[in-house]
């Protein structure tokens, strides 16, 4: 099954509010689906096709106990598969590609920024680094402005603890300039 399938089926099994209901219960001990079905207040035919979703989702394991079926939560493997599907790499990778960003700007950006989106290193080619300074441009300033330099700063901290860096990247690429006094930074209009 691919991760989308199995990220879909995930989510599916837990998109119900008995479903959510049976998974708490089963957290504290397991069940049989008479008992579930007691505490519920629900048959016990539709406790089993809650079951059922949940057993194909891999989160409930069941075993036979004479004439009955005891449910157990799997919590091992339901936090393995939480943190494998809903890492932020698995979750990026659901996104289409955006065909208007240019491979080697993928490239760089995959080299030079962590999971979280903030930059890992400095690049020492200036191509590279004026990668970086589009990207931060697009994802921190996309309001118009004008932005005094202790804001720039605070737009830029999720980002990079070097924001004098950014900052002066920013001027000397020519994305941003600042007033005559220095105080106030604006996006500079596109070059045609």
């Amino acid at each position: 099954m691919s991760d989308d399938a199995l990220l879909l089926t995930f989510f599916k099994s837990l998109a119900d509010a008995n479903r959510l209901r049976i998974v708490g219960l089963l957290a504290h001990r397991a069940h049989t689906v008479e008992e579930l079905a007691e505490v519920l207040g629900l048959r016990a035919s539709t406790v089993s096709h809650h079951l059922s979703k949940l057993r194909s989702a891999e989160l409930v394991s069941a075993q036979v106990d004479g004439h009955y079926h005891v449910y157990a939560l799997d919590t091992d493997a339901l936090e393995a598969r939480a943190r494998r599907l809903l890492s932020s790499e698995e979750l990026r990778d659901l996104a289409p590609r955006d065909d208007a960003v240019d491979p080697y700007d993928r490239k760089v950006l995959a080299a030079f920024l962590d999971e979280e989106g903030r930059m890992k290193a400095h690049p020492m080619k200036r191509k590279k680094f004026a990668v970086l300074l589009r990207h931060a441009l697009a994802c921190y300033f996309t309001d118009a402005g004008p932005w005094s330099e202790r804001e720039v700063n605070d737009r830029l901290k999720p980002f990079t603890d070097d924001v004098a860096s950014i900052r002066r990247g920013f001027i000397d690429l020519g994305l941003m300039s600042r007033d005559r006094s220095g105080s106030e930074y604006t996006r500079s209009a596109p070059s045609a």
